[in-house]
């Protein structure tokens, strides 16, 4: 069945000049499909340097929408329209505008885990590779950090002549990463690294080796003379990790699971390049707006 699915996939992605991308927390079947396997940002980059005039995007929605801002001459289709990052609806553009007013002098630096007409509003974009050094960047004093306070706190300690005025927004995936799990998994691997997202609390980056996006974990781990590792993020990227490092082990925490990102399936992808639908649709001024803090971003690469 799978391999049917697989084929019959393959046979549309040709018919319709179209490539699949994959981020780093999807489930193993889709990641073999992908043309491309990364993070959001990697995956946006990835689109505008092919000549396919469909992207499927295997992730959630603003990450497909970062794509589409990227890539506004390419249709972007999101198999599944409910796969949505509950983090990036934790801060909305009114409000975000009413905090603005309140601090005319900051800046606003938006995580890429946004939704568009946030971006809109952002004065330039991070991720969390590059969080520390964009906010290092900023000749203003006072910035204003959305959505994710445990990344924020992680980039003031990093940076602490900013005046950082956090938005409360978790990642619930990797904010109830528990310490005892951390300290469970050390125990039973005193042998093992342990790879942190900087968007797990304070508590966990305390217990962390090093502190890495997910994309710095699989670069990590390729140069490591390790071989066992923890890895303190969404489960789904020890598959990726696992397939390009043979001989060498992972330890996933076994809550670290975003349900929303397994919301993908073959069935949905065999679908949506099938139909071309759902695509993602925004408009022209949104689209323009928020271009221009990603573009930003990525010129400072």
């Amino acid at each position: 069945m799978q391999k049917s699915l697989q084929q019959q996939i393959h046979k549309w992605k040709k018919t319709h000049n179209a490539i699949i991308l994959a981020h780093n927390y999807q489930n193993p079947e889709i990641q073999d499909i992908a043309d491309f396997v990364g993070d959001s940002l990697d995956l946006s980059l990835k689109a505008t340097k092919t000549d396919a005039k469909i992207i499927v995007f295997c992730g959630v929605d603003f990450m497909a929408e970062s794509a589409k801002i990227l890539n506004p001459e390419k249709t972007v289709i999101l198999p599944d329209k409910t796969a949505n990052c509950p983090m990036a609806e934790m801060v909305d553009a009114e409000s975000l505008g009413w905090l603005k007013k309140e601090h005319p002098d900051a800046e606003v630096v938006a995580y890429i885990n946004t939704t568009a007409d946030v971006k809109a509003l952002a004065d330039i974009c991070c991720t969390s590779a590059n969080g520390v050094k964009i906010v290092k960047s900023r000749t203003a004093k006072k910035i204003i950090f959305v959505p994710d306070r445990n990344l924020g706190l992680y980039i003031q300690k990093q940076v602490p002549e900013k005046e950082m005025i956090l938005w409360p927004g978790v990642c619930r995936t990797h904010h109830d990463i528990k310490k005892d799990d951390v300290l469970l998994l050390k125990q039973k691997h005193p042998d093992a690294e342990f790879l942190a997202h900087p968007e797990c609390q304070p508590e966990i980056i305390k217990l962390a080796d090093y502190v890495f996006s997910t994309n710095g974990m699989v670069d990590h781990v390729k140069t490591s003379p390790k071989k066992e590792f923890i890895i303190g993020t969404e489960k789904g990227l020890c598959y990726r990790l696992e397939k390009e490092n043979p001989g060498k082990k992972f330890y996933p925490i076994p809550s670290a699971v975003c349900p929303n990102m397994k919301k993908i399936t073959l069935e949905k992808v065999l679908k949506s390049i099938e139909t071309l639908e759902p695509k993602i649709q925004l408009s022209e001024a949104i689209m323009q707006k928020a271009r221009v803090p990603l573009q930003r971003m990525i010129d400072m690469r």
